[in-house]
């Protein structure tokens, strides 16, 4: 046993890190938070950028979960506090005019989401919403019955095998891919696309998207190391990582790259996928357990966020761009960054395009398919920055759910956390949170309650 002075040390301070911190300390842990960054929060944090305030991704909460709520609720931080709850979407499409109003909040705001789903007719025909049902109905039919088989279909193919209508694809499904997790259609895996929105089905009444009242690491994740600290765990910044140090087999601690090693007698690294890779790679790389997490490909994301001298659009939302670059987008002036008097931030898709294009070029080619969904972008300009990570997501292709891992690894002293992990939310703040709880039954050995 190690008698260093924590239990747990966790590596990464995303919401799977804070999650699974959280769980131990309420089991008595002594828990040691490290992170490499100068801010926590991962993938869901904020920071000033030459001046700009940016964060890390375009985020938004979805009203069905429901492992992040109770994690926030045992931590004393109440999401309606933390959000406003947006109770319609908007698609536009890029002829410059054609725009339809669709409600997602069937319990505060009925007669939207009704109205929404049998008009909009401009945007795709009832002949194309009705092709939309036998591939909603056999993708959740096969979600229960063989899961993986989903695996194998890209969402557009598994879409025309069941006479899904084109325009259908390209203004509902595409949205519902390049918008959530970047990617379009005919790279998207099946089980991902009906494995997200199936808990919703259930919990429909519950369906609303939150919009974060100001940036992710002020009014969520800071507020988590705060109920932290309060339950004992320590948390230290600017501290990365440099390896993993093992003794007689059996993980003891993490080196660091300013010298020196923590020990403790679990280690949970709860890294992002390329960073967990790092870590793992030296020490394990030819262990057989390792082979999938080696093989698991990542994808690379990229935002645009803008300043602008007046708001771009008349309400804070998320907004579908199909046929552009723009894969999802919002108005964040009256939420997120209040202070401005314009502010969006957008997915760019695919995200390939975009990794290493010069940052003037993403800007010129997003003023012209602003353009073309009716948006002056480029005149309200006033500032802007392209935010990047290259590999920082698993990639959702068809064919990587085989190659997750659990988060308990036959190595003694170590257990992994992060939405890469086996965990049923796939790359989500939900499925980071899950993750970590999974992680932290790991080091107890048992599950929580």
């Amino acid at each position: 046993m190690n008698n260093s002075q924590f239990d747990t040390l966790v590596v990464g301070s995303g919401l799977a890190g804070l999650s699974c911190a959280f769980e131990l300390a309420e089991q008595g842990q002594r828990v040691h938070i490290i992170e490499a960054a100068p801010f926590a929060g991962g993938r869901t944090s904020n920071w000033a950028d030459a001046g700009m305030e940016v964060e890390s991704g375009f985020h938004k909460f979805i009203g069905f979960y429901e492992a992040l709520p109770n994690l926030l609720k045992r931590a004393r931080i109440k999401p309606n506090s933390m959000l406003t709850w947006e109770k319609t979407f908007e698609i536009r499409l890029p002829d410059g005019e054609t725009t339809g109003e669709f409600g997602i909040a069937p319990l505060k705001s009925p007669i939207k989401t009704i109205a929404g789903a049998f008009t909009n007719n401009d945007i795709i025909s009832p002949v194309d919403k009705a092709s939309l049902m036998p591939f909603v109905a056999e993708g959740l039919k096969l979600l229960s019955e063989n899961r993986m088989e989903l695996d194998t279909y890209s969402v557009a193919e598994f879409a025309r095998k069941h006479g899904v209508k084109e325009e259908a694809l390209q203004h509902v499904l595409g949205p519902l891919t390049t918008g959530v997790l970047f990617l379009p259609p005919e790279n998207y895996s099946a089980l991902v696309f009906f494995g997200l929105f199936a808990p919703g089905v259930p919990k429909f009444y519950k369906m609303q998207i939150g919009g974060f009242n100001g940036g992710m690491t002020d009014v969520m994740i800071n507020p988590l190391l705060a109920a932290l600290e309060k339950r004992g765990c320590r948390i230290s910044l600017s501290t990365p990582a440099e390896g993993l140090s093992l003794e007689d087999g059996r993980v003891t601690g993490v080196s660091l790259q300013e010298g020196g090693t923590l020990h403790a007698s679990h280690v949970v690294i709860a890294t992002e996928i390329s960073a967990a890779k790092r870590l793992l790679q030296p020490p394990f790389g030819g262990e057989a357990w390792y082979q999938p997490i080696r093989e698991l490909p990542t994808m690379p994301d990229v935002t645009i966020q803008l300043e602008l001298s007046e708001p771009l659009l008349p309400q804070d939302r998320v907004t579908f761009g199909p046929g552009t670059c723009i894969g999802s987008f919002s108005e964040q002036s009256r939420t997120t960054f209040p202070h401005l008097p314009g502010r969006v931030s957008m997915i760019l898709s695919p995200p390939d395009e975009f990794i290493d294009m010069p940052d003037d070029l993403v800007f010129e080619r997003v003023c012209a398919d602003a353009d073309k969904l009716g948006l002056d972008l480029r005149a309200k300009a006033k500032d802007y920055r392209v935010i990047r990570r290259p590999d920082h997501f698993y990639s959702v292709r068809p064919g990587s759910e085989r190659l997750r891992p659990e988060q308990r690894t036959p190595v003694p002293g170590l257990a992994l956390a992060g939405d890469y992990t086996r965990q049923p939310m796939f790359a989500t703040m939900e499925g980071a949170v899950i993750s970590g709880r999974k992680a932290a039954e790991a080091v107890l050995g048992r599950e929580l309650v």
